[in-house]
């Protein structure tokens, strides 16, 4: 697969595409033998977990990380089970802060909408 149609599957430019590559988020693009990179389906699956990881929040920092021990190869397993349970651990931190915003919003509405009806807004706002 080119590097236009990997960039129209995912939504994502080929500058950061490209990016990716050259920073380490994903491993070496395998390439034809005039240099032109041919995205596998190896290739693709690392394309598609680093964009799932920085929509999620996950530094470029900590994908280098990681795709650095996975080509160290088995001997990092619980390195990389960390590094994971890290940052599902940041993940949930995340996930609960937007719950505690959601439920304050939800109360503002609510007497936005208790306001609306009788006509006065009360002081607690």
């Amino acid at each position: 697969m080119t590097i236009k149609e990997v960039c129209e599957r995912f939504g994502i430019s080929a500058d950061t595409l490209r990016y990716y590559e050259r920073v380490g988020v994903i491993p070496q693009v395998t390439r034809t033998k005039g240099g032109i990179r041919n995205f596998t389906e190896e290739d693709i699956k690392w394309v598609e977990n680093a964009i799932c990881m920085r929509n999620a929040g996950l530094p470029v920092e900590m994908l280098i990380e990681y795709v650095r021990l996975f080509q160290e190869g088995d001997g990092t397993f619980q390195a990389r089970r960390d590094l994971l349970a890290e940052a599902r651990s940041e993940l949930q931190a995340q996930m609960d802060q937007l719950q505690q915003t959601a439920q304050l919003l939800d109360y503002k509405v609510s007497r936005y909408d208790e306001a609306l009806k009788t006509g006065v807004l009360s002081w607690d706002e």
